[in-house]
């Protein structure tokens, strides 16, 4: 039960107000990500937290290795954070009026929809 209730805290653990992905035990680490040009620091999910220590993730925002977000893949003012996985960065679209992988869509207008239209959780606006 104990590892039960661990593992559903892990699957919904938050970053700031995002939520992380859930990831198994041995999957966890105390490690580094850079987000929007800053090196933060938790604990959380290998897979988003890439660098296990801050001064790797400082010398990958000094150009001494590979920061894909310094190329700036999200558009229209999505924040952009490195992952391990495939394409490693994922766009955060949330308040800007726009959604999908690179925040390149965007979101619909209420008025213009039927009842039955779902929207994109980054176009609803509480």
């Amino acid at each position: 039960m104990e590892q039960e209730l661990l593992n559903n805290y892990l699957a919904y653990q938050s970053y700031g107000s995002q939520p992380t992905q859930g990831c198994d035990l041995d999957q966890t680490q105390h490690g580094c990500r850079i987000d929007n040009g800053q090196c933060t620091c938790a604990f959380g999910c290998k897979s988003e937290f890439r660098y296990a220590t801050k001064k790797e993730c400082q010398d990958a925002l000094k150009g001494r290795t590979n920061d894909i977000c310094s190329r700036q893949p999200c558009m229209n003012g999505g924040s952009c954070t490195q992952v391990t996985a495939m394409p490693q960065y994922r766009c955060r679209c949330e308040g800007t009026g726009y959604w999908g992988n690179r925040c390149q869509r965007l979101c619909p207008k209420p008025e213009q929809a039927g009842q039955d239209v779902k929207f994109p959780h980054e176009c609803v606006v509480i």
